[in-house]
């Protein structure tokens, strides 16, 4: 009985509707790791990168070593975006370990989608160093929702030991050409009481640009 259900949840893994590709991959959830895993890496070695999708979300339902690697597997070797932006949610459910896997995936990969997954993982963690690493990379993407996500980062890093560096960085932000760019800096320079921040945010509320100076009053007033 046990196998003859696992055999109906595999087929509906595989279902055009979605609907019941989640219902399945919420009741493998509830299966043991060794029965699970197994599964979800043949799901991991599909032509559809979708089921491949499907399988990153789901090895993140099963914390052992087994599935960790074929998450590893999966960054290192998966092309798509989208497989490799979910692979990094599940493995940032293995808390510190995965933190070097993650910070050679937004170094090996250029697309949006994964850089932006990543950094906004990691802001709210202690990791703060690799979130530094990764915002100086992030500042030189050619995508400009990259590039943004990078500079909001640097809100965190103001609130570290590493404040000195973030600080830096803002102050060569705030003289951008770009309005964006000097728009993100007023909003991550919300709540830092440093002089040098204030200085800066009194800069950004004499600029050109409207949306700036209503960003630089109130991250001010914080």
């Amino acid at each position: 009985m046990e196998r003859q259900r696992i055999e109906q949840m595999q087929m509906r893994l595989r279902s055009e509707a979605l609907n019941q590709r989640k219902e399945a991959l919420d009741e493998l959830a509830e299966f043991p790791p060794e029965v699970a895993v197994p599964i979800l890496e043949k799901l991991a070695g599909e032509r559809d990168f979708a089921l491949r999708r499907l399988a990153a979300m789901g090895l993140g339902n099963h914390r052992t070593d087994a599935a960790f690697q074929a998450l590893q597997q999966m960054v290192s070797q998966d092309q798509d975006a989208n497989v490799l932006a979910e692979a990094a949610n599940s493995m940032f459910e293995f808390g510190e370990a995965a933190i070097p896997s993650l910070q050679q995936l937004f170094e090996r990969s250029d697309h949006w989608l994964v850089r932006q997954t990543i950094i906004s993982l990691l802001i709210g963690t202690p990791y703060n160093e690799v979130l530094l690493a990764m915002v100086r990379q992030a500042l030189e993407d050619d995508t400009e929702t990259v590039r943004e996500t990078g500079i909001l980062a640097l809100n965190q890093i103001l609130k570290s030991p590493l404040q000195p560096q973030a600080l830096t960085l803002l102050s060569e932000l705030a003289q951008n050409a770009d309005w964006r760019t000097r728009w993100r800096t007023a909003t991550a320079l919300h709540g830092c009481q440093d002089p040098q921040a204030k200085q800066l945010l009194a800069q950004l509320q004499q600029d050109e640009n409207y949306r700036v100076v209503a960003a630089a009053l109130e991250s001010a007033s914080a």
